[in-house]
């Protein structure tokens, strides 16, 4: 077995038994057939429905949730990219939250105040929500790199102070879209069309062009982390900063550098929520994608390839869960696999010993012939 794919296992074995335990739970409190049913509802609703589109069904049952499952998809990956660069520095980035929130502000304002062509408008909104993020950010990088403040701590208190000043001031306040015709609007002003990320299926899936831009990004940052000297001395500065510092390596400046990457990667998963689906910043950004990006990057062991197969996996069954309420299902089933699924990856050298003891086995059984 190969190293990457030994990495690779524990994660994979911590999906499946989450998988298993989930089942087990709703057998338990319901029947059996309750449970296999609602993870073939789960299924249907995260990959379509093929056996209906085979029989001569629309091609609705497949593309539709295809696209709600592409659509959440693409925010876990990014959200997940962004704990992940970080991490690559020695940085543990617990602020995706409060940097997608400001870069989805950023996206909504210059989506919905600024008026230009749908080849200007759309980057410039895609461009701002990466620089409010990345700036965001960088407050928590400096305080850790000139303050030695842990970065921890700081992205967390960061989260709060950003749905504070976004969600309970800015949004309700000077933000606040004009109310015509008595009727009240929660969030901003809606955003003009020109910044709306394009649908690739028409009307019929909600699949935007969001979904091959986070695969896109995905690409680049494994070619920066892995291909350029850059992402070499990122990776050596979070392996063991003394000893990248005594090879000439200017570890502040990698680490700034990948928490500011590490915030545009969140700002952008932002955009693609207002720009693709919200299209204005709704009243309170309640999705947390921000936190889930830390499940998604752990379970994918911090690797770009890995975020994004997780991330894959868990938008499709999260695009389906919704269909498990049609049996008395709650639909936060796929949260709670998702959560098992890390806390199983929590103990990954107890998986790592496991696959230790069976691949020394067969050596110890053998008896030296005399």
């Amino acid at each position: 077995m190969g190293e990457r794919w030994r990495a690779a296992v524990p994660s994979i074995l911590s999906v499946a038994l989450a998988l298993v335990v989930c089942w087990i739970a709703i057998a338990l409190t319901r029947d059996t057939e309750v449970a296999s049913n609602a993870y073939l509802q789960m299924l249907y609703g995260g990959i379509g429905q093929w056996p209906r589109y085979l029989d001569g069904g629309d091609l609705a049952v497949i593309v539709r949730p295809l696209g709600e499952a592409a659509s959440k998809a693409a925010l876990l990956i990014l959200t997940g990219l962004s704990v992940a660069v970080a991490f690559k520095a020695g940085l543990f980035n617990i602020g995706a939250q409060g940097q997608m929130v400001v870069g989805a502000l950023a996206a909504a304002v210059v989506g919905a105040q600024l008026s230009a062509h749908a080849l200007l408008h759309l980057p410039l909104a895609l461009l701002a929500a990466a620089v409010a993020g990345a700036l965001w950010a960088l407050i928590a990088a400096a305080l850790k790199l000139w303050r030695g403040v842990h970065e921890v701590i700081s992205t967390i208190m960061l989260n709060w102070v950003a749905v504070t000043l976004v969600d309970n001031w800015l949004v309700v306040g000077p933000l606040r879209p004009t109310v015509t015709g008595g009727h009240s609007v929660s969030g901003t002003a809606e955003i003009f069309p020109t910044a709306h990320l394009p649908r690739l299926l028409g009307d019929i899936s909600r699949m935007n062009l969001g979904f091959p831009m986070a695969l896109a990004v995905a690409a680049f940052v494994w070619a920066w982390l892995i291909r350029t000297r850059r992402g070499f001395e990122t990776r050596a500065a979070g392996l063991g900063p003394e000893a990248a510092r005594a090879a000439g390596i200017p570890v502040k400046q990698r680490m700034a550098e990948a928490m500011g990457l590490a915030g545009a990667l969140a700002g952008l998963a932002g955009a693609v929520l207002v720009l693709g689906t919200e299209f204005r910043y709704p009243g309170v950004l309640g999705a947390p994608y921000g936190f889930d990006g830390i499940a998604i990057s752990l379970i994918g062991n911090n690797n770009p390839l890995g975020v994004t197969i997780t991330a894959l996996f868990f938008g499709a069954l999260r695009a389906g869960g919704t269909r498990m309420q049609l049996l008395g299902v709650h639909k936060s089933f796929p949260e709670l696999i998702q959560g098992l699924a890390l806390l199983f990856v929590a103990g990954r050298l107890v998986w790592l010993a496991l696959l230790r003891r069976r691949r020394t086995q067969p050596a110890s059984a053998e008896v030296p012939r005399a």
